[in-house]
């Protein structure tokens, strides 16, 4: 295994156990305070360890990070929002999925030409959405339909972020990456304030935050560093396994259960995911 691929899955652990913490924090207090707390957290991190690595980036690199903040809080906020209505194992393996999928699109569309494994991957995804956005016994339709809307405007979300991390330069350094934070957390206060939502953070909030935008913010350096040893769609997708983390988490600590047909669904998007990354 190479270095660039356990660099990718630690990346997964990472952001499978910031969206946990993130989701049950989301449960008690407004996911726009812990997505604001999380991206502040976050672009600190992210401006000393810039500081501690510099590298000479140029207006690019910048843009290419505000837009991957766009990603990133767009992402973050309908994940959350998601896993704070109790449906962690629905809204995670969709967001998975596009997250990995969306960045081969834009491959294509570049010109990239995926090998049949990818496509694979692609065409089982599909019906591994179609399987963990059913109902099980115990989930009312309409919260289902919430959990599958926002796992997929997550993984829009998830997907711009890998796409734009992509194309900042390997001399840039870390410090677009503070940018990148940053303007994720004024994205979430203009939206929170249009859409008056509770947006100011409190005290009792700053734990919570502060854990998942530091777990971020160690995902997006370890995919970042992964990216110098691999391809983009490897760790892109490698990365996109974070949802196991995430379930199994929520199974283990907050004894969710899931229904047959959801189960099967998340092995099938898992499957699909490993083809795209073989791929």
């Amino acid at each position: 295994m190479s270095f660039g691929v356990v660099l990718a899955l630690s990346s997964a652990v990472a952001y499978g156990a910031s969206d946990f913490v993130g989701g049950v924090g989301a449960r008690r207090f407004s996911s726009w305070q812990i997505v604001l707390v999380g991206q502040t957290t976050g672009a600190v991190v992210m401006f000393i360890a810039g500081l501690a690595l510099p590298g000479i980036p140029v207006p690019a690199d910048f843009a290419w990070a505000l837009l991957a903040g766009v990603g990133s809080a767009t992402g973050s906020i309908f994940l959350f929002r998601g896993l704070s209505r109790g449906r962690m194992g629905l809204v995670a393996p969709i967001s998975a999925v596009g997250a990995a999928v969306l960045p081969v699109l834009v491959g294509v569309a570049l010109g990239e030409r995926p090998s049949w494994l990818v496509w694979v991957g692609m065409a089982l995804a599909l019906p591994g959405i179609w399987l963990v956005s059913r109902p099980a016994a115990s989930d009312r339709p309409r919260d289902v339909r919430g959990a599958v809307l926002d796992g997929v405007l997550a993984g829009l979300g998830f997907g711009i972020l890998f796409v734009a991390l992509a194309q900042i330069s390997d001399a840039a350094g870390l410090l677009p990456l503070a940018a990148n934070q940053l303007s994720g957390a004024v994205l979430t206060i203009v939206v929170a304030s249009l859409l008056k939502q509770r947006w100011r953070p409190t005290r009792e909030v700053l734990g919570w935050g502060s854990a998942t935008g530091a777990l971020g913010a160690c995902g997006t350096l370890a995919f970042m560093i992964a990216t110098g040893f691999t391809s983009l769609g490897i760790a892109a997708v490698l990365a996109s396994v974070y949802p196991a983390v995430t379930v199994l988490l929520a199974a283990g600590l907050l004894r969710e259960r899931m229904g047959a047909a959801q189960l099967a669904g998340i092995g099938i998007c898992t499957v699909a995911v490993a083809c795209l990354a073989l791929g």
